[in-house]
Order: structure tokens, then C-alpha cells, then sequence
């Protein structure tokens, strides 16, 4: 599946297999670069306890997600596990700032190209949908949380066995909303 996975734009006027490897360079680096920032912040806040908690602001960590993404968008399809990783990685930052549409949007652009990536019965592709239902709960939108929530039980039943508590857990959600 690398082809699949690493998948580049169908343009008129096909990058070159210099400027591919240049595009694939700058995403590993950016990637490499944000997790430092995000461990960076994560050592200096409980180093400091919470003192320097907005020393890179998470504003910021959405930009280097958003820029990046344009760049390696000229060349990577959105399918691509480059362009993947930084949009999981623009998502939590959404979820942080409780930025609950973008993380909706950022969720539905990822959830298509996880579940042709991974395995039929891939916990990955189940949190997704998990995070993609509550969502929908949260932005009142009942009629695609459920179907996203009964998507994610589905694959944890077969991942971890109907009686799993955390199968318990999503079905009461679903009861109480």
C-alpha cells in the first residue's frame, strides 16, 4: 500500500521525482518539528508547573498544521500519510482549543483515507469515528454522531469483544443522548 499511502496530486504538469523528495524531506522535518514544540511545551509545564503553560500557544501549533498542510498540498493528495499526520495533529489542536467545528473538519477529511490505510477492524479507525460521533453530538447534529458512534462499536466489538467496558461506555452515550 506505500503507493496508496504516499499517494501525490494528479496534476497537468506531474512534480518531479526531485521536487517529491524535497516535498517528502519538509514533511518529515515539519513533523519532527511540531512534536518537539508540542513535547517542548509538554517538559516546560511541568518543569514550571504550569507556569509557562501558553509558552507556545496553541494558535500557534494550528498555524505550522495549516501552513504546512498548504505546502505539501500543492504536491501530496490529502490521502497522503504525510498530509494525514499533520491534519490528526491540526485536529487535537482543535479539540484543545475546543474548536469543535475545525476538529469536525479536519476529522471528516482524515476518516475516509484511515479506513482504506488500515485494517477493516483497526482501533485507529474506531477512535476516529469515536471522536467524529461525539463531535457530531457536541454540535448538535444527533442523526451522524449515532451513525459515527455505531460505526466505532462496531469495530471495537470485533477489536476487543462486545463485553468490553469501553463498548458499555459508548452505547450508554448513546442512550443518553
Amino acid at each position: 500500500q506505500d503507493k496508496e499511502k504516499l499517494e501525490i496530486r494528479k496534476l497537468n504538469d506531474p512534480p518531479s521525482a526531485e521536487t517529491v523528495g524535497d516535498m517528502i524531506k519538509y514533511a518529515r522535518n515539519v513533523i519532527e518539528e511540531f512534536r518537539r514544540a508540542k513535547h517542548y511545551k509538554y517538559i516546560l509545564y511541568h518543569l514550571f508547573i504550569g507556569f509557562l503553560d501558553f509558552f507556545i500557544p496553541p494558535g500557534e501549533l494550528l498555524e505550522i498544521c495549516e501552513l504546512s498542510l498548504d505546502k505539501m498540498g500543492a504536491v501530496f493528495e490529502d490521502s497522503n500519510v504525510y498530509m494525514l499526520h499533520m491534519m490528526y495533529q491540526a485536529m487535537g489542536v482543535c479539540l484543545y482549543m475546543q474548536d469543535w467545528e475545525g476538529a469536525l473538519r479536519y476529522g471528516q477529511k482524515i476518516i475516509r483515507p484511515y479506513s482504506k490505510h488500515y485494517p477493516s477492524y483497526s482501533l485507529n479507525v474506531a477512535s476516529m469515528w469515536l471522536k467524529l460521533g461525539r463531535l457530531y453530538m457536541a454540535l448538535e447534529n444527533r442523526t451522524a454522531g449515532v451513525k459515527a458512534l455505531k460505526r466505532a462499536i462496531a469495530i471495537m466489538e470485533v477489536a476487543h469483544g462486545k463485553d468490553h467496558p469501553y463498548i458499555s461506555e459508548i452505547k450508554k452515550e448513546l442512550e443518553d443522548h
